[in-house]
């Protein structure tokens, strides 16, 4: 049984409300565990919205509730009359992630059955408590920096060996390649997306997505090389042109890196691509389905570099931003 680092903080957080809530001499002071419990979030920033919502939705709740029970008395029928005006209420405002909590607040009033500034301050003090403990538990975030280089890593080794096999089969003609980095690369690509949303949402202050957009760029060219899979696996026919291209990927597999040097192969594909028009005509139609072929898999190659192109262009354009806001800090 693995014990993950939200349930230590969980656990951890859950005991330290009620242990405050208990010294303070509040009542219910357990519930103070039960909204630490709900408020631990995955990340800062859904951790931050949640306390939000819920700070709201039981102030709100208190409001209702007192108008409620005051005006038609402490019955079951006036807590479900009260449930129907709320609950809508809050779905609308879009702050329904705090029913729960306001229900738990709204239970205690009609457990007392009266309303005082007493009961009132000590619904607050719960909520501070259970929420600001919450917040206190999701300050640390463990680091997502190491798992998402390895995610890097692999998902550029897997495209590296996509493309060699790419190279293989038009040099050949044939392949016993089983396709295993492909299926392998969706998984790898969502657990990193995933993971490089997690990181943003943790950083507060200065939110990078460097992470995040690379990984986004690797999964719009991925959908590219799915693309070409089929091409490239039509190829029977064995023709010079496949060779260059072939090469050209063979290159390009050797080079995958998060760096951004997709101008020099778009500069090379472009030579390619006048030199194999300048070649001679087919000679028979399967050799002109083959060359018609390879033309249109060099299509779907340029796209592929004019992703990682683009991202490299923003990177650039983004760096020159900050660069510029930050001597014009210095300047004035």
């Amino acid at each position: 049984m693995k014990i993950g680092y939200r349930t230590i903080k969980t656990a951890v957080g859950t005991a330290l409300s009620i242990f405050i809530a208990q010294q303070a001499g509040l009542t219910f002071y357990a519930a103070a565990g039960i909204i630490t419990i709900l408020c631990v979030q995955v990340t800062r920033k859904k951790s931050i919205v949640t306390a939000i919502h819920r700070l709201f939705a039981c102030l709100l709740g208190l409001v209702i509730g007192v108008l409620f029970f005051e005006g038609l008395g402490y019955h079951p029928y006036t807590f479900g009359l009260l449930l129907l005006v709320f609950i809508p209420l809050i779905v609308r405002l879009k702050v329904n992630e705090g029913f729960v909590t306001s229900a738990v607040v709204l239970l205690h009033i009609y457990s007392l059955e009266r309303v005082d500034l007493a009961i009132i301050a000590n619904e607050l003090a719960l909520l501070s408590i259970g929420i600001g403990v919450a917040l206190l538990m999701n300050l640390h975030m463990p680091s997502a920096e190491k798992e998402l280089q390895r995610l890097q890593q692999q998902v550029e080794r897997n495209f590296a060996t996509v493309l060699r096999e790419f190279c293989y089969y038009l040099r050949n003609g044939s392949s016993d390649w089983d396709g295993r980095e492909m299926l392998e690369t969706v998984q790898l690509l969502e657990q990193a997306i995933r993971l490089s949303v997690q990181d943003v949402e943790n950083r507060l202050i200065k939110p990078e997505d460097e992470y995040y957009q690379y990984f986004t760029m690797r999964a719009k060219q991925f959908e590219l090389l799915e693309r070409m899979l089929p091409i490239v696996s039509s190829l029977d026919q064995q023709v010079p042109q496949g060779g260059q291209i072939a090469d050209f990927l063979d290159h390009l597999s050797q080079s995958i890196h998060p760096g951004n040097t997709a101008y020099l192969f778009l500069d090379k594909l472009n030579e390619m691509r006048k030199e194999l028009q300048q070649s001679p005509l087919p000679k028979t139609r399967e050799e002109f389905e083959t060359r018609a072929s390879l033309f249109y898999l060099l299509r779907e190659i340029e796209q592929y570099l004019h992703i990682k192109h683009e991202l490299g262009r923003e990177e650039r354009a983004g760096n020159h931003h900050r660069a510029g806001g930050n001597l014009e800090k210095e300047t004035s």
